[in-house]
């Protein structure tokens, strides 16, 4: 997993700007610490910091190949789990490869099928190709957006990167926000609007979108949609199936060339891939797994049962240890170090993030990248099979609005009188803009089209915050994670799956449940559903509640815009917030981090309010 970026500029010589290039290229340097190098043709230039997984001698990048005296150079970030039978395909065609990495595939599966490759690939990635003899520039994002590809037009040219600092470093983009991005920000933050950079004049491509810049014009095209198709499956083929999907991506994601380790929560998700990968390692022969976990200090002194987390991890990791023989590892997080860590965070998102969750995330993966460069995570099957409250709830259901963030008023109470009054109303167009491009059966019930809409939601708004979280959070230490639950052929068959299916036996992640009942030990398949873990001392609240104070001392851009007697009511009255700012547990002390890291961002990236 490495990190990319690029100029394409008009006029410009960029030999004569290797700083910029430079600058551009260190932005980088924590998603890519092992090797980095710049292409320049002129006009254009392409930027890459590698983090080493497969292939060292023969991956380097930028890389460059020709074909009948045309050629091409890419730079690339992310894994290819089809990369064999790609590579097969090729070679009937007549192409050889140097070695065996993923990069000379996609790049000569660019060469062989231009812009209709993207649809051929499975994987996680983003990557630029630049064909010098037209000089055309192609720029993809993985199906389900489990890379980032930020870029911004300007008058004349387009810049492009992993992350939006690198886009800041190029000079052609400012640190401006406006109206729009002020929305974002408060009102639906830490999530974004799809494609939206929150920057004045920075984008994002899309989940399954392409672009392609030729002559001072960009052209995108989404290349993978969610469409509707009738679930023709028998209850005992789609349970045979959901099994070998899983299995098949967990399988194919377990390719590496250095170290590789695995999270384990204890719950469902975790679990599966973790003796998954344990049976596979068992009949190859292979070592013992190593798994991960995280827990606070002293948690459990003040550990409280809730609907949304109704029980403890640590039994049922020791279960999970014991059945699949793994080698783990405790990663215990310290609550000053906790609140010390939403700093890093914010400049591992280069936006205000999902705070302790975020920033807890980041500590884990800095000890986990101590003896390890590759893991594997369970993120996303809540998203795809139905595994939140929201689902199973139907008075939330049916509720008209983003089943997580129900409510606007904790957001507009910290504001003061007068500061973006059309909260709800953006929030509202959000939400409608979503629900309107779900596509549906004529033959779905009642139900069923709820689920659709449900799925849409959930696809591009909290899971791709959740994504954007695992990626800035764990390349912010240089560890690649790969996410199987994301592979595109799951979420296709999920998207189409009848509720009564997927909520097999009416349990959240029903039909999952069902497909590896024989497989996992009974306790931790029908164990409810516990969220990630979040710190319960009280300590972090008091530092959270101390550094707010000090905030609201100063006078600065923020302070101009928020309430000191909305965030003093929260201070005085944390347990009289009745809906959680964001997800299931933000609530007051996260509400409260939530300002000391919009607080920093503003510091920080000398953001100007326009």
């Amino acid at each position: 997993m490495c990190g990319i970026a690029g100029l394409f500029t008009r006029y410009e010589d960029l030999s004569e700007n290797i700083k910029t290039l430079s600058d551009m290229s260190k932005t980088l340097t924590r998603r890519g610490p092992d090797e980095n190098g710049i292409f320049i043709d002129h006009n254009v230039a392409l930027i890459h910091r590698r983090l080493v997984v497969i292939d060292r001698e023969n991956g380097k990048q930028p890389m460059i190949c020709g074909k009948k005296g045309e050629k091409y150079a890419i730079v690339y970030n992310g894994e290819l789990y089809n990369t064999s039978e790609l590579r097969k395909k090729l070679k009937k065609l007549g192409y050889s490869f140097k070695g065996h990495s993923d990069t000379e595939v996609v790049l000569k599966m660019y060469i062989e099928y231009g812009e209709k490759c993207a649809s051929m690939l499975n994987g996680i990635f983003a990557f630029a190709v630049y064909e010098m003899y037209n000089k055309k520039l192609f720029l993809c994002r993985d199906k389900v957006g489990v890379k980032p590809l930020f870029y911004s037009l300007y008058k004349d040219g387009l810049v492009f990167g992993s992350e939006i600092k690198a886009l800041l470093k190029s000079g052609k983009v400012k640190p401006v926000i406006d109206e729009e991005g002020l929305y974002e920000i408060f009102f639906l933050g830490p999530a974004r609007t799809p494609a939206k950079g929150i920057f004045k004049g920075v984008n994002e491509l899309l989940p399954g979108e392409y672009a392609v810049y030729s002559n001072g014009i960009l052209t995108k095209n989404q290349y993978f949609t969610l469409k509707a198709k009738e679930h023709t499956d028998s209850e005992k083929k789609t349970i045979e199936k959901v099994r070998f999907l899983l299995s098949d991506a967990i399988e194919k994601q377990l390719v590496s060339d250095v170290p590789l380790c695995f999270f384990l929560s204890g719950g469902l998700d975790s679990s599966i891939i973790t003796k998954t990968a344990s049976d596979y390692y068992r009949k190859h022969k292979l070592t013992k797994p190593a798994t991960y976990s995280v827990e606070y200090r002293d948690n459990m002194k003040y550990f409280e049962k809730s609907a949304f987390q109704p029980s403890a991890d640590v039994e049922f990791i020791k279960m999970m240890i014991k059945d699949a023989d793994t080698e783990h590892n405790e990663v215990i997080l310290d609550n000053k170090k906790l609140a010390q860590a939403l700093y890093p965070s914010v400049e591992a998102r280069d936006l205000p993030g999902y705070v302790d969750v975020d920033s807890s995330l980041l500590l884990f993966c800095k000890e986990i990248k101590k003896k390890y460069t590759v893991a594997l995570s369970g993120e996303c099957a809540d998203e795809l099979f139905g595994g939140y409250p929201w689902y199973h709830n139907r008075d939330i259901l049916f509720e008209d609005c983003f089943p997580w963030s129900r409510s606007q008023k904790i957001r507009s109470s910290i504001l003061k009188d007068g500061v973006l009054p059309k909260g709800e109303e953006y929030v509202r167009q959000k939400y409608l803009d979503t629900i309107n491009k779900t596509d549906k059966l004529s033959s779905d019930s009642e139900l069923d089209a709820r689920m659709r809409e449900m799925f849409m939601l959930n696809y591009y708004w909290f899971m791709q915050c959740l994504l954007e979280r695992k990626d800035r959070c764990s390349m912010y230490s240089g560890l690649e994670v790969r996410v199987p639950f994301c592979d595109y052929r799951i979420v296709e068959y999920a998207y189409n799956m009848p509720w009564s299916l997927k909520a097999y036996n009416g349990r959240e992640k029903g039909i999952v449940r069902k497909a590896f009942e024989d497989i996992l030990p009974k306790e931790i398949v029908w164990r409810k559903k516990s969220p990630y873990p979040k710190t319960h001392n009280p300590i972090y609240m008091e530092i959270c509640v101390k550094k707010v104070r000090e905030i609201l001392r100063k006078k600065t851009a923020l302070t101009e815009l928020i309430s000191e007697s909305g965030i003093n009511s929260i201070i005085e009255n944390p347990e009289g917030i009745s809906s959680p700012w964001y997800g299931q547990l933000m609530k007051a002390p996260q509400i409260l981090a939530y300002i000391i890291e919009l607080d920093y961002w503003f510091n920080k990236y000398n953001v100007v309010i326009e």
